[in-house]
Parts: C-alpha cells; sequence; structure tokens
C-alpha cells in the first residue's frame, strides 16, 4: 500500500489523547502500538488484542514512525 494511503490512517483529533496520533480515530494511539512492537510484542500478537485493528493500521504506525524520524 501506497504509503500516503496508509499515513491516512493516522488521525490527529484534539477531543482523542490530548490530540496524540491515533488510529483511524479510535482511542488506541500510535505510541501504544510502536511501544507493544519495542516490548517484542508481534504483527499477530497486536492484531489478536485488538479486534478492529487491521494489518495496515500496524503498517500506518511504523510508517508514521519513520516519518517521524526522518524530520526530526
Amino acid at each position: 500500500m501506497d504509503e500516503q494511503l496508509l499515513l491516512q490512517r493516522i488521525t490527529v483529533n484534539p477531543e482523542i489523547f490530548g490530540g496524540k496520533p491515533t488510529i483511524r480515530g479510535r482511542r488506541l494511539a500510535v505510541e501504544h502500538i510502536l511501544a507493544m512492537f519495542a516490548a517484542g510484542d508481534s504483527h499477530e500478537t497486536i492484531l489478536e488484542g485488538y479486534s478492529w485493528l487491521q494489518a495496515e493500521d500496524i503498517a500506518a504506525c511504523l510508517a508514521s514512525a519513520g516519518r517521524s524520524c526522518a524530520t526530526g
């Protein structure tokens, strides 16, 4: 999937988590997914934990993190 399309899955709403980036406007922050990876969780474990989450959402989190690192 195109990175621009993936990044559309990441939303920012001041009413949710104080404006932190979340996945598709839900109450799941991008930083939470990244922390799960840092803790050693796999894609499968993360997807099992959130029935509504899609593999593309995880890819969007990683793309977002990569873009943040690149822009500093």
